[in-house]
């Protein structure tokens, strides 16, 4: 098997590529798990059927997860080359899906590194519980010294600010080194490293007082909720959140694979470990709940939380509760760093691949001229009085009406209206393990989409039901559908501009693999 990429026409530089299948894993695995396998999973089992939630959950794991990681990386395989480009040489006007994808990832940078910047924080903060008393009021009024009014910017917050710079220095710091040298050996250093800190997270909390009770609470199965869509749309959801597909990730990081790589074995080993840390993370999180809960005398319900409430809220207080909480908290927060860190990596990377691929730039020129750009409108936004409002909004509209939409949109447009399926599964076949039948074409042409289009529309249902989180209606119009609205007209901008450069790399590949066809499909 050829370890060098091929020599497009034109006389582009080769494109990198990963050393192994493991460091390629590691990275897809890095990429997935991240902060909502943490402080989202927990709570949506809890909240959708307990131990029955993982039926609907394994469904949609086999229907829709791993259909949908071996699409992504058979386009970016045969393609080799970020969403743009992949999705330009599958059809031209499908290129401005690949930009709206790179738009979501921008955004989703800004304010993903500054959850990290907190936790960060927090990892000193647990030394010494400076937290006191009041987790909710320390995290409002000291450290975010949050406003009043949501989307009135008035104070600076140097505390958020140079933990903020700190994350960025590093991501980009990795990002320089490349695939190989930064990226690949960043997260084969990482992910063990996360995984031996919560198999250490989880046997201290099952030794806690209540940890039985916790335990109880998350996997007693309501066989009832499994007649409720809802149940169904929300592991739909889940699976679809925590496997880092939809916006070009997994397109980006299967460029760089060569070309008679596994993708059907390696897609069900990243999906199983995805799964299998987020079950993790539900015993090490409700094992903990469970004391919490039995210390205050309430039942498991009353202290149940997600996202930030969860780990900058109810975690601070049972780390100030429990036996050794200083050592508990350092390795809480370290490990919510190193998995969004992971992430974090990955989504930047889409951004800087696609620049790379359409302008000719080096690696070091485009980390930094992206970089740059990031890192001042992330510290901009949420470095600010009005940041966790800003942060809450952007994520929960970019989430709804820009990933789970683009997703639907690739979908659709592969699916339905290039009908390439067929061809995919073939290119994917000739160089797996695992071959793909008629159920892999039904999953991505039928199901999915399906699924997909129901969780948008009951979404929208929702969303014009009632203001989300109780927010003014102006500033959601601008914080949250005006950033979703964003990414997509930003997308079709960076099509049109796209189209007025020169021939790049994309349109050699074109010309290369119209030479040589055998080679391009595996």
């Amino acid at each position: 098997m050829s370890t060098k990429a091929t020599q497009p026409q034109g006389g582009q530089p080769q494109r990198e590529q990963w050393s192994s299948r493991l460091g390629f894993l590691m990275a897809a695995i890095g990429s997935a798990i991240g902060l909502g396998n943490i402080w989202r999973f927990p709570a949506v089992t809890y909240e959708h059927g307990g131990g029955a939630f993982l039926i609907p959950y394994l469904a949609a794991l086999l229907t829709a997860g791993i259909p949908l990681l071996i699409l992504e990386y058979t386009i970016g395989r045969k393609y080799r080359s970020s969403p743009p480009g992949a999705l330009r040489q599958l059809a031209r006007p499908a290129e401005t899906i690949g930009w709206w994808q790179v738009a979501i990832c921008f955004v989703v940078a800004t304010y993903y590194a500054a959850i990290l910047a907190w936790a960060v924080r927090y990892t000193g903060f647990s030394f010494d519980q400076a937290w006191g008393d009041d987790p909710e009021g320390f995290l409002n009024n000291e450290f975010l010294k949050l406003n009043e009014t949501p989307g009135e910017i008035s104070t600076f917050v140097p505390g958020v600010a140079w933990p903020l710079l700190l994350i960025w220095v590093l991501t980009l710091a990795v990002l320089l080194l490349g695939i190989r040298r930064g990226i690949e050996r960043a997260n084969i250093v990482t992910i063990p490293l996360l995984v031996g800190f919560f198999l250490i997270l989880v046997v201290r909390a099952l030794t806690l007082d209540g940890a039985a009770e916790g335990l109880d609470a998350l996997f007693t199965p309501d066989w009832g909720a499994l007649t409720e869509g809802s149940v169904w749309v929300a592991a739909y959801g889940q699976i679809f959140f925590s496997l880092s597909v939809g916006f070009g990730i997994m397109i980006t990081y299967a460029s760089y694979l060569h070309r008679k790589s596994d993708l059907s074995g390696s897609a069900m080993v990243a999906a199983f470990a995805n799964s299998s840390f987020e079950i993790l993370a539900g015993v090490a999180v409700f094992a903990t709940l469970g004391f919490m809960a039995q210390a205050a005398g309430v039942g498991v319900a009353d202290v149940t939380s997600s996202g930030v409430g969860l780990a900058f809220v109810a975690f601070p207080q049972i780390i100030s509760e429990m036996p050794m909480g200083a050592f508990f908290g350092v390795l809480f927060f370290v490990s919510l760093v190193i998995a969004g860190f992971t992430s974090l990596i990955s989504i930047v990377q889409v951004i800087i691949a696609a620049v790379q691929d359409r302008t000719g730039l080096g690696r070091t020129a485009a980390v930094l001229s992206v970089g740059g750009a990031v890192t001042v409108v992330s510290v901009l936004l949420f470095a600010n009085d009005s940041g966790l409002y800003l942060l809450d909004v952007a994520d929960h509209f970019i989430n709804q009406y820009g990933i789970a939409l683009a997703g639907l949109v690739v979908l659709i447009t592969v699916s339905w209206g290039l009908r390439q399926l067929p061809a995919l599964q073939r290119n994917a076949d000739a160089t797996s393990s695992i071959g793909l039948g008629v159920w892999w074409r039904i999953c991505l042409g039928v199901i999915t989409p399906v699924v997909l289009a129901w969780m948008m529309v009951d979404s929208l249902v929702t969303e014009l039901d009632e203001n989300y989180a109780g927010y003014s209606t102006s500033f959601l119009l601008w914080a949250g559908w005006g950033v979703a609205g964003g990414a997509l007209l930003v997308g079709v901008l960076l099509t049109l501009l796209s189209r007025r450069r020169p021939a790049t790399r994309w349109d050699a590949a074109a010309a290369s693999d119209a030479a040589n066809p055998t080679e391009r499909n595996g």
